[in-house]
């Protein structure tokens, strides 16, 4: 639960360049995880449901952002 926190309030420090690029990074990131998973499986396929969860995060913050 404490990762979630600390991942929330690092989003509140990064400028809106700073969130698109994270957010390009990750997913990317997260695709070439969803493929190697299909390829052999994963020692922790969590981690895939972790990073997912981590852009929708940073997406909401950049939407909310953007209708402030």
């Amino acid at each position: 639960m404490s990762k979630k926190i600390d991942f929330n309030k690092g989003l509140k420090d990064m400028s809106e360049a700073d969130l698109k690029a994270r957010i390009q990074e990750d997913e990317l990131r997260l695709k070439k995880l969803e493929f190697a998973h299909a390829i052999s499986p994963l020692e922790n396929p969590m981690s895939i449901r972790d990073l997912r969860k981590d852009v929708a995060r940073l997406k909401t913050e950049l939407r909310k952002r953007e209708l402030a």
